[in-house]
């Protein structure tokens, strides 16, 4: 008779307990929410409202988290700006399972881009904010590019190199006197110019059409040309009224490919938004609050060029 072979048994699997715990219910503050997912209780339920429906239609089978807590997995790696292992090792979750979950909540935050990113349709009220807050009339926003450094992709490799020597991806931003963006270009190489990439924008087709003095201009810096519709610094300035400037800054690293890179950039941009919206305050601000309110001047009847314009905004409205 033949002797018995023993099959090895493999060990039981032991029913994995995942660490994260809803904070939602753990009667947190809102400024200890807020120091670990940079927005409050109102804020956490009001994302996962938002991306509710995308996230239970894509998972379909029963999942370990809820959406609030997959929302703030995201909102944890976002904040923090550390490697998808190191929140899946902090919050008890594979690495796979925290890139599955960023990746679902980005997306569908990104498929809401319309929704929170959008021009200024009270165009009045823009431009009186902008006044209020900088004396600088007429203005429908602040452009500026940053660079966000990624990792090397392994495509087209060269065009992402910019004048620093490191890769990255030139983001095109408008913001409004909130500091919300209004606009925002996140899919151009690091070698790209700033001038460039408005010149090939939508903003620019925009302005060009419906800016100028009578309807508005935007603010830029000494990257872009001086135009009708976009006022820039003056090159050489010699009275004290050329120094005047409004600048927006509008950036830091993303360990990351260009195209997630990008996907990251316009969900924090929504978020953003979203935090302004929701009036979520900024844990670093100062609470300072500008506002003056002033006329808006008489109407520019000289030579249509960005010099002139110029010129007339500085000597009518910082020259005392």
């Amino acid at each position: 008779m033949a002797a018995f072979r023993q099959v090895p048994v493999p060990p039981h699997r032991k029913e994995r307990h995942f660490r994260l715990k809803d904070d939602l219910s753990l009667n947190l503050s809102n400024e200890e929410l807020r120091e670990r997912y940079r927005f409050g209780r109102e804020g956490i339920n009001f994302i996962s409202n938002l991306v509710s429906d995308d996230i239970t239609r894509k998972t379909k089978r029963n999942h370990a988290l809820t959406v609030p807590q997959m929302v703030m997995v995201t909102l944890r790696f976002l904040a923090t700006g550390s490697f998808l292992q190191v929140v899946g090792d902090t919050i008890g979750l594979h690495k796979g399972t925290v890139s599955r979950i960023v990746s679902d909540v980005l997306t569908s935050l990104c498929n809401k881009r319309d929704q929170f990113i959008k021009w200024p349709r009270n165009v009045d009220e823009t431009r009186g904010d902008f006044y209020r807050l900088s004396g600088f009339p007429n203005v429908l926003g602040a452009i500026d590019g940053t660079h966000v450094r990624i990792q090397a992709p392994s495509e087209d490799e060269a065009s992402f190199v910019n004048r620093k020597g490191v890769h990255s991806v030139n983001v095109q931003a408008v913001c409004d006197a909130k500091g919300k963006f209004t606009n925002i270009n996140a899919n151009w190489p690091g070698s790209s110019h700033d001038s460039h990439i408005f010149r090939t924008s939508q903003v620019c087709t925009y302005m060009e059409e419906n800016g100028g003095w009578a309807n508005g201009v935007l603010l830029g810096d000494s990257g872009y040309p001086c135009r009708p519709f976009l006022m820039t610094p003056y090159q050489n300035p010699v009275l004290d009224h050329q120094k005047s400037t409004t600048n927006a800054t509008v950036q830091p690293e993303i360990r990351m490919k260009p195209g997630k890179a990008c996907k990251i950039i316009i969900a924090c941009a929504i978020l953003h938004n979203i935090c302004i919206l929701l009036n979520e305050p900024d844990i670093e601000d100062d609470g300072v609050i500008v506002g003056n309110d002033g006329d808006l001047g008489e109407h520019f009847n000289g030579h249509q060029d960005g010099r002139a314009v110029r010129d007339h905004i500085s000597t009518t409205f910082f020259n005392h």
